[in-house]
């Protein structure tokens, strides 16, 4: 089995539901799993809170089985969800000039997948 990491930086809901979906049947399949909610994706973090909307019951099930690694800091307050990620207690990652960046994942073993 394999690690991979998934950097979902596309902030249109569908390509993030197919992250969201990716990671969930990849972990299914028996592999280990993380899940980086980046660039533009940092905007819908406001949208599941609290699993809400058409994919907040599928972010919930993402959270629950420990695949979300975190979301970008940068990014977050760049679409103004910083303040919500904190509330709902998400993991905020911020090791690259406080961006989440691969450096680390890599180093523990992970192949990068991006949905852009």
């Amino acid at each position: 089995m394999r690690q991979l990491a998934i950097f979902a930086f596309n902030g249109e809901m569908t390509c993030f539901a197919h992250a969201m979906l990716n990671a969930l049947d990849l972990r299914e399949q028996g592999h280990e799993v993380a899940l980086v909610v980046e660039g533009t994706a940092t905007k819908l973090v406001s949208q599941f809170a609290g699993g809400y909307g058409p994919f907040g019951g599928l972010f919930n099930s993402v959270r629950q089985q420990g695949l979300l690694a975190g979301i970008c800091r940068a990014c977050a307050a760049k679409m103004a969800t910083l303040e919500e990620a904190e509330r709902l207690g998400l993991p905020l990652l911020d090791d690259m000039s406080g961006h989440a960046g691969m450096a680390p994942f890599i180093q523990q073993g992970f192949d990068i997948i991006t949905f852009a």
